[in-house]
């Protein structure tokens, strides 16, 4: 038997669109590099979402406050969404940028 993950609903669509399409944007080709470049002048590792957040490192200005909107369930699916797209990013990048994306 194949685990098949949970839908949970999305409470507040809108919100949680906007910072989806935030992390899209930080993710994208394009953004990745000068994103990750960031965390590392900043000697942030990748996986600190709250710290993002709080050093409005992602493509929204207002992402910290809408996400600190959103209920916790919504917050927990961006939170593994921004996740999922970290790890997505290409291996050469990931290699270069090791340090930021070291787990300690």
């Amino acid at each position: 038997m194949a685990f098949e993950q949970a839908t949970i609903a999305i409470v507040k669509s809108q919100e949680f669109g906007a910072l989806r399409a935030a992390i899209e944007r930080t993710f994208a080709a394009e953004q990745v590099e000068s994103f990750l470049k960031k965390l590392e002048q900043r000697s942030m590792r990748v996986r600190n979402f709250d710290g993002v957040l709080a050093d409005g490192l992602l493509n929204e200005a207002s992402a910290k406050a809408i996400y600190e909107a959103l209920p916790v369930s919504d917050q927990a699916q961006i939170r593994e969404f921004y996740l999922t797209r970290l790890e997505a990013v290409s291996e050469p990048l990931r290699h270069k940028y090791k340090q930021v994306y070291r787990y300690s």
